[in-house]
């Protein structure tokens, strides 16, 4: 944050991964945030400066540094922040606070970004910055290439009554195929093939921008590194189709 800048309160916290947005404004409803010794209020504005207290507690840049983490999920387990059972939180047992920067749903299994920077979670999870993430999915009949041609051009989501956008898929096998997504509608994939008489059977997610799962074990994370970081800020900041999808596309189109 540049010294001058003020931003909102529940922005600030969220971003030093103290809770989300709408926990923070419940939290300074109830009295619970002071800011330099006075309650704070309702849309009240910060530089980072201040002496800011949640609950009794200091928050602010003096504290820990953001956490940035890939997790290989498992099936099973879900992508939630409350007390659930079987959710992510529970099942890494870090000791900073973390969000998830997307959601698998329960029977997906791959590739989950969780950072404690609250500020990363929300401009990765806007569907308008059309951010790519890709998947390896298997389904329970062959795949041929009018359902290839019809999951590209988009489907038509009779629930929801929307279209999907436009996106790049490609067989890989029998019944597989791996997709690349830019939204991140309910269930999607699984609603897409549904739509067109298919049922998945499984799905992995393996890449988010530039964020690559690899060969990491599943049920096991690591760290970001300082290049995977630098870059998926650079993405981030361009809001717009990555040059390393661009390429990726290419050589999908010679094979």
């Amino acid at each position: 944050m540049i010294q001058d800048e003020t931003i909102r309160l529940n922005k600030y916290l969220s971003a030093h991964g103290v809770c989300s947005r709408r926990e923070a404004d419940e939290l300074i409803a109830r009295g619970k945030v002071r800011v330099n010794g006075h309650t704070a209020a309702m849309g009240e504005k910060v530089t980072g400066r201040e002496d800011i207290c949640v609950c009794g507690k200091r928050i602010g840049k003096k504290g820990p540094g953001h956490i940035y983490i890939v997790l290989n999920k498992p099936r099973g387990i879900v992508c939630t922040t409350k007390n659930d059972k079987d959710n992510v939180i529970d099942f890494l047992k870090l000791d900073q606070r973390v969000f998830p920067a997307g959601r698998l749903d329960k029977d997906s299994e791959g590739l989950l970004l969780l950072t404690s920077d609250g500020d990363i979670v929300n401009r990765i999870m806007r569907g308008a910055a059309g951010h790519e993430k890709e998947y390896v999915v298997r389904v329970n009949r062959p795949v041929d290439d009018a359902f290839i041609r019809k999951m590209s051009q988009g489907v038509y989501l009779e629930e929801l009554d929307v279209t999907t956008r436009p996106c790049q898929v490609r067989q890989t096998g029998r019944d597989v195929f791996h997709i690349i997504l830019t939204q991140g509608l309910n269930r999607q994939i699984r609603r897409m093939c549904q739509a067109l008489g298919y049922r998945v059977v499984t799905l992995q997610r393996i890449r988010i921008m530039n964020i690559r799962l690899g060969n990491l074990p599943v049920g096991q994370w690591r760290h970001l590194t300082k290049e995977e970081l630098a870059e998926m800020g650079r993405l981030i900041r361009e809001g717009s189709k990555s040059k390393i999808i661009r390429s990726e596309e290419k050589t999908w189109n010679r094979k």
